[in-house]
């Protein structure tokens, strides 16, 4: 069927999932000048985004895979998401102890020789070794690891990232829905035309657009083959990855990546000031990608990675948190969930109008697998065909240099000098300069405080300018609140929001 001449198009692309890869593309597209309504069922980084180790790294175990090209490019993606976001991604130091019972040491130092030098614009310190009977960092490892090596990758906040480029995406143009769900679409020659429900309110709308990018992370499949009604070789393999966060190991600011005798690794990681993060695993899922949750034996699991290498031991009861999510691999037909590749797949479908779907995928290399999405699809949609442009545009609130991070504090907190240094430091690392949006000089615009260092400023900011519909949304996603919160303070601020959606309504 060919479109008719009268037939209004309302976008030029439709995304469906507020994840990572689809809030990356909306940005890149939106910013090129192409027409872009993204769709989320849930909440942004709802679910996979979220649940991550929160790193922005090459992957030093994939070497042992030969996955060289994926190790190069994330590489390359760690320079350009450090100079793009400096307030939510900066440098991390790692110790690597040498176990004698698992990968030689020789081994170790060849693969993290590649590390250091496949990516040649590196700027982070390169590798060293450490004698742990007389480096600081030796001090909660047990006798028997007596050297190792430490080496440089990155952190993140991961669903501020994705939140990030949502607000970069609208601020270029795209329309950004929410806990709005794709009932159905019907495709033509020359166009889509989709039905969308609003969560909400029930309400369903049509929209017409001349591609559909298929970014559902673990739904990609379903997605592809039930609403889309499209035919794919393709398909995903869903791995659980699962985290236990327990009071704080160690105070030194470098993270541990510890080696199991399964061959597998465990990152503990500084987390939050007072916390210790600790995961992941690998796990493979065949049940809902809605409802994931980490079990008892890989509760276990963590501890005893911990254990088989820190003096101070921890248990199940130390868990102070604890989330789990599903990563949709590539299915590549590995034999182990670990041994699944993290490179990804995207499958064009241009039989008609243009469809592109993502299978796989890693939160460092969202960028670049923005790129190549546009890159495919510029063919057949010409407005995508202008210059990429996202490897230096700063995300908002990552106008300043990496090095400048201190002085950003110290200007804020002579903007509010009623903020603690701690205070000042969290609302940097996650809003950057846009804290100075809702942070005034006088402490009484801040409003009802809520527990923590929380207050009613902040969270109206984020129901107006980042999508935080519910509790969850804010002390688990756009902050960490939760760590801290009692349970009363949570349902007053539960109560809060819902009084104040209902009277922005």
């Amino acid at each position: 069927m060919k479109e008719p001449s009268n037939m209004p198009l309302n976008y030029d692309l439709l995304i469906i999932g507020g994840g990572i890869n689809g809030t990356g593309i909306a940005r890149d597209a939106a910013g090129r000048g192409a027409r872009v309504l993204l769709v989320e069922k849930d909440d942004l980084a709802g679910h996979t985004s979220s649940a991550s180790t929160k790193l922005i790294h090459g992957g030093l175990r994939y070497l042992e895979y030969y996955e060289f090209r994926l190790v190069r490019e994330a590489l390359m993606e760690r320079e350009n998401l450090l100079r793009i976001a400096p307030h939510i991604i900066w440098p991390m130091r790692f110790i690597l102890p040498h176990s004698t019972m698992l990968r030689p040491a020789w081994l170790l130092r060849a693969g993290l020789f590649i590390y250091d030098h496949l990516c040649m614009g590196m700027t982070l310190p390169k590798t060293r070794r450490i004698n742990f009977r007389k480096d600081p960092t030796g001090g909660i490892l047990q006798r028997q690891y007596v050297k190792g090596f430490e080496y440089s990758d990155g952190w993140v906040q991961d669903s501020r990232l994705v939140v990030l480029n949502a607000m970069s995406a609208r601020e270029h143009g795209a329309t950004i829905r929410t806990r709005s769900r794709l009932l159905a679409a019907e495709r033509f020659d020359d166009y889509w035309e989709a039905r969308i429900e609003d969560s909400a309110t029930g309400a369903v709308t049509k929209v017409t657009a001349r591609a559909i990018v298929n970014a559902a992370g673990p739904w990609v499949t379903d997605l592809l083959h039930g609403e889309l009604s499209v035919s794919s070789r393709n398909s995903t393999r869903l791995v659980k990855g699962s985290h236990i966060v327990v009071p704080k190991l160690f105070d030194t600011p470098q993270a541990y990546i510890l080696q199991n005798p399964d061959k597998r690794i465990v990152f503990a990681v500084p987390y939050e000031r007072d916390f210790t993060l600790i995961g992941t695993t690998d796990v493979n899922w065949d049940k809902s990608a809605d409802h994931v949750a980490i079990d008892d034996a890989e509760v276990t699991y963590l501890c005893e990675s911990v254990n088989r290498y820190f003096n101070k031991s921890v248990s199940p009861k130390d868990v102070v948190w604890q989330y789990a999510g599903v990563r949709a691999l590539f299915d590549d037909h590995a034999g182990s969930a670990s041994a699944v590749t993290r490179d990804y797949k995207l499958d064009l479908d241009v039989e008609k109008a243009p469809v592109i779907s993502i299978f796989g995928g890693k939160i460092t290399t969202y960028r670049k697998l923005a790129e190549h999405v546009i890159e495919k699809l510029a063919p057949h949609l010409p407005v995508l065909s202008a210059e990429s442009w996202t490897s230096h545009a700063v995300l908002p609130g990552g106008d300043f240099a990496r090095a400048e991070f201190d002085r950003q504090v110290a200007a804020l907190i002579k903007k509010a000098p009623y903020l603690t240094p701690e205070t000042a430091w969290r609302l940097v690392r996650n809003y950057g300069t846009r804290a100075r949006n809702f942070v005034t000089s006088r402490k009484e615009a801040l409003g009802q405080h809520f527990g923590a260092d929380l207050f009613q400023a902040e969270v109206d900011y984020l129901i107006s300018e980042e999508w935080a519909r519910s509790v969850d949304d804010i002390i688990w996603r756009r902050g960490k609140f939760g760590l801290r919160l009692k349970q009363d303070e949570v349902s007053q601020l539960a109560a809060y929001i819902d009084g104040k959606l209902a009277a922005n309504a």
